[in-house]
């Protein structure tokens, strides 16, 4: 069993993560959604229509993992083609092509035969046809593969303009810092079924527990660090965490000592931890 009840839904405006190790079943999943493989059981919507449906293909734009495209083409009968295999109209195309072009990097290369470019430039591309006639939800299966550090922000760029344009977006990737910082939710898959879902605040910040930034000189007071479940220090700059009953008399301490409190939130686990812990706890049998 490839993939066994899984359900998600996109809000409109938001960006939904689809996290999990390689062989989970997430571009299956895709797939499925796309009408590229026809699932046993269960049900895919976009918009309301039956995926397989063209209606609802039309306002939808996809980015393949690894897109491939016919390397005699130039850049421009790339997008045309493809835009009218989407049922963009000509003028559309003509209208649009350029603007995306230069959102995703590849203005003035119009007519650079496809031959000629590297992986990462290959995926602008894939990008800037996902986004041919405003589709209302977009698929991106590992936007930022192959990408340097400029492209991969480019992507986040993008894919935060489309968010606050009312687009809906189904983002799988292997970029977790990537999701942490675009994602609203988030469901994470494990041999096929969901380890874990919601939003991505309630998914990582940490019950009880308040991270304290403070600044000073020398080693942390001995009032603090008796207060302090976990501590690391960077220059002079001090990241603890504390109980959230012991914050008033953290803060007391920090006064005390002469000491500066930079920052004060709820603590937060980065989501390469919450993934990782997921799936050992599920490997080893426990509740995921």
């Amino acid at each position: 069993m490839a993939v066994a009840d899984v359900s998600l839904s996109v809000s409109r405006g938001a960006i939904h993560g689809l996290l999990g190790p390689n062989g989970a079943g997430k571009t299956t999943t895709l797939k499925m959604l796309l009408g590229l493989v026809r699932p046993s059981g269960g049900t895919f919507e976009i918009l309301g229509m039956q995926a397989q449906k063209s209606g609802a293909r039309a306002r939808l734009g996809f980015l393949p993992e690894q897109p491939y495209f016919p390397t005699q083409l130039t850049v421009v009968e790339a997008m045309q083609l493809y835009g009218r295999l989407s049922g963009v109209s000509k003028a559309d195309i003509r209208a649009q092509g350029p603007v995306l072009l230069e959102k995703v990097g590849l203005e003035g290369r119009e007519k650079t035969l496809l031959s000629r470019f590297s992986r990462g430039m290959l995926q602008r591309l894939g990008l800037a046809q996902a986004m041919l006639g405003n589709p209302e939800v977009v698929v991106l299966d590992e936007p930022a593969s192959g990408l340097d550090p400029v492209g991969q922000r480019d992507v986040r760029n993008l894919m935060l303009e489309l968010r606050s344009s009312g687009t809906a977006i189904l983002l799988s990737s292997h970029q977790l810092s990537e999701v942490e910082a675009v994602c609203d939710e988030v469901t994470i898959l494990n041999r096929g079924r969901v380890a874990a879902r919601g939003h991505i605040d309630d998914l990582l910040n940490v019950s009880g527990q308040i991270s304290l930034r403070v600044r000073g000189n020398g080693g942390l007071p001995a009032a603090l660090s008796a207060l302090s479940n976990q501590s690391i220090a960077v220059g002079d700059v001090w990241t603890m965490s504390v109980a959230e009953p012991d914050v008033r008399r953290a803060v007391d301490a920090i006064d005390d000592a002469g000491w500066t409190l930079v920052s004060l939130s709820q603590k937060r686990d980065s989501l390469e931890d919450y993934f990782a812990r997921l799936l050992v706890t599920a490997d080893e049998g426990g509740d995921a």
